[in-house]
């Protein structure tokens, strides 16, 4: 969660919807297959199902997905698989209600378990649930996540603790690496055996296969950076289009877009921007000698483009 008396954006920066689908059409014009809804909390936008209409129309887009912490998807997952969403993601670092609010600030953990079940209620396939490993905090519950996942019918992935963000107290110590991962699941499992993806830059995720056949995922943004292979890019509710998820600053769209600028003009801003980029934070940050949070807390209060919720996971 944010830290308290963050800087919220100003309500007349945000994109319209008819905005963001031009813009994701600029996106799909040069090459962009893939769209995901996140945030923040993307069910906080009112009649979000609208907006995943619009997206749907492109035929261009090949998938189309949508990344919650689920406290509000039980009432509306109906809604957003009839508009045309194909996957879910969920977040959840726990499966114990007390943990969940002193480390989120929430005691709706009841509402995010509910929501992962009318997910599937509603039809959706592939869906996910991400959690991040914290050591001294959740580490003690990977074998029950990957329990739980499995009798939701949903994949597991436990992603290591990234220091971005609102991340102010992160530290190194708290980082349950990739392979540490593993070697407690194998205890618990047995051999577990890695799992050919569709290509380098298909998921961030690296997939395992239990001895039954279960599968999950394991990113390893911190010990072992995929930046190489990064075919990411994250537009913000307020039209900055960031190239990485470590960058200070990104390219602002919204100017141009509501300055007159034509289809042709938006598309030359973007792929001359993606042609140019230098960014590797995550690498960046792993060859640091004294490596500690990205940001202070002042930092996020000055900008809020710093913080997660506005930004992406």
């Amino acid at each position: 969660m944010p830290e308290d008396d963050y800087v919220w954006l100003p309500r007349a920066s945000i994109l319209t919807f008819e905005e963001l689908a031009r813009l994701a059409s600029v996106f799909a014009g040069l090459g962009v297959e893939k769209v995901r809804l996140t945030g923040g909390e993307p069910l906080l936008r009112r009649d979000l199902a609208a907006l995943i209409a619009l997206l749907r129309r492109d035929s261009r887009f090949t998938d189309l997905s949508l990344t919650t912490n689920g406290i509000l998807l039980a009432e509306q997952a109906h809604a957003l698989r009839h508009a045309g969403l194909g996957r879910v993601t969920v977040s959840l670092d726990t499966l114990r209600p007390e943990r969940m609010e002193a480390f989120s600030r929430t005691t709706r953990h009841g509402d995010v378990l509910r929501g992962i079940t009318a997910a599937r209620q509603a039809g959706f396939d592939g869906t996910k649930i991400n959690c991040v490993v914290i050591r001294g905090f959740n580490d003690d519950e990977l074998v029950d996540m990957i329990e739980y996942a499995r009798a939701e019918r949903a994949e597991a992935r436990f992603i290591e603790y990234m220091d971005i963000g609102g991340a102010t107290r992160w530290s190194a110590a708290e980082v349950v690496s990739r392979r540490e991962m593993l070697e407690i699941l194998g205890s618990r499992f047995g051999d577990i055996e890695p799992v050919g993806g569709d290509g380098p830059t298909s998921t961030p995720a690296e997939r395992f296969r239990l001895p039954d056949g279960t599968v999950f995922g394991i990113i390893a943004s911190v010990s072992a950076p995929f930046c190489g292979a990064c075919d990411r890019g994250r537009l913000t509710a307020d039209g900055t289009w960031l190239l990485c998820l470590y960058a200070r600053s990104g390219v602002d769209l919204r100017s141009a877009l509501r300055s007159g600028a034509s289809d042709a003009e938006l598309a030359q801003l973007v792929a001359g921007s993606w042609r140019d980029r230098r960014d590797q934070g995550a690498v960046d940050r792993l060859g640091l000698a004294r490596r500690g949070a990205l940001h202070p807390v002042a930092g996020l209060r000055a900008d809020p483009h710093l913080e997660m919720h506005t930004r992406g996971g």
